[in-house]
């Protein structure tokens, strides 16, 4: 059983930074890949960024490639997003998840939180 919370979501202006972390706690964390998920108000959950269990590998979605980084801390129990360049449609709760192996898709993801809003304004 893993339990995850998120923070660090907030107001900011377009072409600006925010650091997401999201903490985990309960057994094994470090074998498990953690995700970066979003949602949109009316909107499908998408896929963000994912980080394989010891960080050697990431994947990202092509919306955030370049502007967005996902790394892990395994001894501090946590995963972060950072964002840079925001854009109003990067507007969505965002949400952190742990699977144990990397997946693009919302179905391969065991274990959630309950999301940080990130707000963009233009």
């Amino acid at each position: 059983q893993v339990q995850l919370v998120e923070s660090g979501g907030g107001l900011v202006q377009a072409g600006g930074s925010l650091r997401l972390s999201c903490s985990a706690s309960g057994r094994s964390f470090s074998t498990y890949a953690l995700g970066w998920f979003r949602q949109a108000p009316g909107k499908e959950r998408d896929f963000v960024a994912v980080v394989s269990w010891n960080g050697g590998r990431t994947d990202y979605a092509d919306s955030v490639k370049g502007r967005f980084t996902i790394s892990r801390d395994n001894a501090k129990n946590t995963v972060y997003l950072h964002m840079n360049s925001l854009k109003p449609e990067d507007t969505a709760v965002y949400f952190c998840a742990a699977a144990l192996m990397s997946s693009v898709s919302t179905n391969g993801y065991d274990y959630w939180g309950k999301g940080t809003q990130v707000t963009v304004s233009s």
